[in-house]
C-alpha cells in the first residue's frame, strides 16, 4: 500500500461513553456502572494515554426508570437549545444538556472531546447498529467495520441520518465524532444479558480501535452498507382523536431491514384489515413499531442501502500536524 493512499487524521486522545441518555434503556445504564466501579477499581493503574470519561447522562430520568423526566433529552443538543436564553422554569433535560455540552464540548469547538459513542436500546429488532449523521465520517465507518470483523454473529448495520437541511440534535453530536450505538430487541425498563453482553462487547472493541488507530495501525479501506434514512411513517389514525386505528402487520412485526416492497403488507387495522405499503421503490424497514416512537408518530422509519468506499486511514504524526497547521493557520494564528 503506497502512502499516499492512506489518509491521515488527527489522534483520538479523548473518548466519551454515554450510557442512561433515556433513562429506561437499561443496558447503557447498567453498563455504565459497571465500567465506573471498574475504573475505580483500576485508580493504581498506570495511566494510558486514551482518555476515557464515563457519562451516566440523565440521573434523574435513571432513578425513575423513564425515558425521560420533562423531555427528551436525546433532541436537546442544538446550538439553539445550548446557547440560548433559559429560565429557572426550564426542563431538566434542557438544563442537564447545557451540563453535559460543558462537560464533553462545547459543541462544535476545538476542545470538544474527539469521540462520543452513546448507548441506547430500541424495542425494535434491530440487531446492533451504528447511527450516525455522516456517510464520510472515515472514523466512524472504520470503527463500525472494525465491529463487524470482531462480532461476527452479532447482525450489524450502520444507519446515517441525513441531516443535510438542518441540524444535529443528539449527544453524540457534541463530539469531533460521534455516533450512537443502538442495540435491540430490548424491553425498556428490562435488561436482558444477550444484549447488555453485545453492547459490553461492542465498547471494549470500539476502545480498541481506538488504541490501535493511536498508536499508528493502518487501517485498509473497503466497502460499507449503509442504511441511510429516507422517510418515517406514522399509523393510520383516526381523523378525529388521533388515535391509532392499526398495528404493525405481522408479516412485518420484527423484520426489521428486511427489504419492503410496494403492496406488501404494512399494517393490519383493529377490524382485521391489511392496509399495503404504497411506496413507489423496495426500501429498508426499521424502528419497527418501536415503543418510544409512538409518542413521536412513528410506526417506521425507512432507508435506501448503498455501497459506500471508505479509504485506508491512519493517525496522523506529529510532523504532519505542524505542516498542516503552518499550511493551514488558524484565525488566531493569523
Amino acid at each position: 500500500m503506497e502512502v499516499d493512499e492512506v489518509v491521515c487524521l488527527p489522534r483520538l486522545p479523548r473518548v466519551a461513553v454515554c450510557g442512561g441518555t433515556h433513562g429506561n434503556e437499561l443496558s447503557g445504564v447498567y453498563l455504565m456502572r459497571e465500567l465506573l466501579k471498574m475504573e475505580k477499581k483500576e485508580t493504581e493503574k498506570e495511566e494510558e494515554p486514551l482518555s476515557v470519561l464515563m457519562v451516566l447522562s440523565n440521573p434523574r430520568a435513571m432513578l425513575q426508570c423513564r425515558r425521560y423526566v420533562d423531555t427528551d433529552l436525546n433532541r436537546c443538543f442544538t446550538h439553539a437549545t445550548l446557547n440560548g436564553p433559559i429560565s429557572d422554569a426550564a426542563p431538566y433535560e434542557i438544563i442537564r444538556s447545557r451540563e453535559l455540552n460543558a462537560m464533553l464540548g462545547p459543541k462544535g469547538s476545538p476542545v470538544a472531546v474527539d469521540l462520543v459513542c452513546d448507548l441506547h436500546n430500541t424495542t425494535a429488532n434491530m440487531g446492533l447498529c451504528l447511527i450516525a449523521y455522516s456517510d464520510c465520517d472515515w472514523i466512524c465507518l472504520h470503527i463500525f467495520r472494525h465491529l463487524q470483523r470482531q462480532m461476527p454473529d452479532i447482525p450489524m448495520r450502520y444507519i446515517h441520518f441525513d441531516v443535510s437541511n438542518k441540524e444535529s440534535y443528539s449527544l453524540d453530536s457534541v463530539g469531533k465524532h460521534g455516533f450512537a450505538m443502538e442495540i435491540g430487541p430490548q424491553p425498556h425498563g428490562v435488561v436482558r444479558s444477550n444484549i447488555y453482553t453485545a453492547m459490553k462487547v461492542g465498547v471494549q472493541n470500539m476502545l480498541d480501535w481506538v488504541r490501535f488507530f493511536n498508536s499508528g495501525t493502518i487501517f485498509e479501506g473497503g466497502f460499507v452498507d449503509v442504511f441511510s434514512m429516507i422517510k418515517h411513517i406514522d399509523y393510520p389514525r383516526d381523523g378525529e382523536t388521533r388515535n391509532i386505528t392499526a398495528a404493525i402487520h405481522p408479516q412485518l412485526q420484527d423484520r426489521d431491514f428486511c427489504q419492503l416492497h410496494p403492496e406488501d403488507p404494512l399494517f393490519q387495522t383493529f377490524s382485521g384489515e391489511t392496509l399495503r405499503y404504497k411506496g413507489n421503490e423496495p426500501l429498508y424497514p426499521f424502528f419497527i413499531n418501536e415503543c418510544a416512537y409512538y409518542e413521536k408518530g412513528i410506526a417506521l422509519s425507512l432507508a435506501r442501502k448503498r455501497r459506500v468506499m471508505i479509504p485506508a486511514i491512519r493517525v496522523q504524526t506529529e510532523q504532519e500536524k505542524q505542516a498542516n497547521k503552518q499550511e493551514y493557520p488558524s484565525e488566531e494564528e493569523e
